[in-house]
C-alpha cells in the first residue's frame, strides 16, 4: 500500500533565525514530511538559502507582497494541493513541534479516531505545562495543559482546535472548508477557517499527546469583572486594527452572531470601567463597523 503523502507549510515574515529553529523541528520528525513549502513574506534570499539547504525536498514561495498569514497559508495550502499532498500539515516561523514524535501521533491519532483535521496543544515556550493562547470553554478560561487534558476524552478533545499552528488537515478537508480569507490578512483568519470547519460537520479536534511550542500569547487578554471574563488589548495599533476590524466581520457570519451581545459587553465594559478610555470605545467601534461592511483595505 502507497503511504500517503504529508506536505509542510510553513509561512514566514522577517524572521530567520527563529524560521531556522522551526525548520530543524519539521524536518527531524520521525515520520517526515514528504515536501516542504516555505511562504516567505519578504522575498529574502536569506530564506531562500535556508529553505534550500533543508534534508528533505523544498519548495521556496517568496512574494514581492506581503499577503499577511492569511494569504501566506492560503497560497501555500493550494500549491500543497497542486502537489498532490493527502495530509497538509501548518506551522509558522516562530514556533516549533516540541519532539521528533508530532507529525507521526497527530497522523495515528486522525487515523484512529477518522479525523478530517487534528491540532496538537499548542503550549508556551517557555512554560510548556502552559497553553500559548488561553482557550475559552464557556465561560471558563482553559490556561494549563492539565485543564486541557481534563476536558478531553483519552487522547483527543473533539471540537476544538489550533488552525495554523502544527494544524493536520486531510486534502479533502480543505477542498470542503477551502483556504484562508486573503482579505483578513492577520488577526481572526484562524478563527474564520475554525467557523467553517465547525458548519462542514466534519470530525476534528486538538490530540492530548502531541505539542507544538509557540510564544506566549496571553498578554493581550485582558481580565473584566474580577477574571470571570477577559477582552482582548493588543499592544500596538497595527495589531489593534486588525483584530478588532477582522472581529467585526468575523461576529456577522452565521455560526458566530450569537457572539454579539457578549462582545458589547465585555469591549463596552473593559474601555468604559476598566480603562476609562471612551476614545478608545469609540476607535473599537469604528474598527468593527469597517468589518461588518467587508471595508478590507489594508492600514
Amino acid at each position: 500500500m502507497n503511504r500517503e503523502t504529508v506536505v509542510a507549510v510553513v509561512v514566514t515574515h522577517r524572521r530567520p533565525d527563529e524560521l531556522a529553529k522551526s525548520l530543524d523541528a519539521v524536518a527531524a520528525q520521525s515520520r517526515r514530511p514528504d515536501h516542504l513549502i516555505v511562504v516567505d513574506n519578504d522575498h529574502d534570499d536569506r530564506v531562500r538559502d535556508l529553505v534550500a539547504d533543508q534534508p528533505i525536498p523544498t519548495t521556496y514561495l517568496g512574494s514581492q507582497r506581503n499577503l499577511g498569514g492569511a494569504g501566506g497559508f492560503a497560497l501555500g495550502m493550494l500549491h500543497a494541493l497542486a502537489l498532490g499532498a493527502d495530509w497538509v500539515w501548518l506551522a509558522d516561523d516562530d514556533g516549533r513541534p516540541q519532539d521528533a514524535e508530532v507529525l507521526a501521533t497527530l497522523l495515528a491519532c486522525a487515523g484512529r479516531h477518522g479525523l478530517a483535521e487534528v491540532s496538537p496543544m499548542v503550549c508556551n515556550l517557555d512554560e510548556p505545562d502552559r497553553l500559548a493562547f488561553p482557550l475559552r470553554r464557556g465561560l471558563k478560561w482553559r490556561r494549563l495543559v492539565s485543564e486541557l487534558r481534563a476536558d478531553g476524552n483519552g487522547d483527543l478533545l473533539p471540537g476544538i482546535a489550533s488552525l495554523f499552528n502544527g494544524a493536520l488537515f486531510r486534502a479533502t478537508t480543505i477542498e470542503a472548508v477551502g483556504v484562508p480569507d486573503l482579505r483578513l490578512f492577520i488577526r481572526g483568519d484562524e478563527t474564520e477557517l475554525h467557523r467553517r470547519l465547525v458548519r462542514t460537520g466534519l470530525p476534528f479536534g486538538t490530540c492530548l499527546d502531541a505539542v507544538y511550542l509557540h510564544p506566549c500569547g496571553t498578554e493581550e487578554f485582558k481580565p473584566i469583572l474580577g477574571g470571570r471574563m477577559h477582552t482582548q488589548y493588543p499592544d500596538n495599533e497595527a495589531k489593534r486594527f486588525y483584530t478588532y476590524r477582522n472581529r467585526g466581520y468575523l461576529q456577522a457570519q452565521p455560526g458566530m452572531r450569537k457572539l454579539v451581545a457578549q462582545e458589547w459587553l465585555r469591549f463596552g465594559w473593559y474601555f468604559l470601567v476598566s480603562t476609562r478610555d471612551p476614545r478608545g470605545f469609540a476607535e473599537w467601534i469604528r474598527l468593527r463597523r469597517l468589518g461588518r461592511r467587508e471595508r478590507f483595505a489594508r492600514r
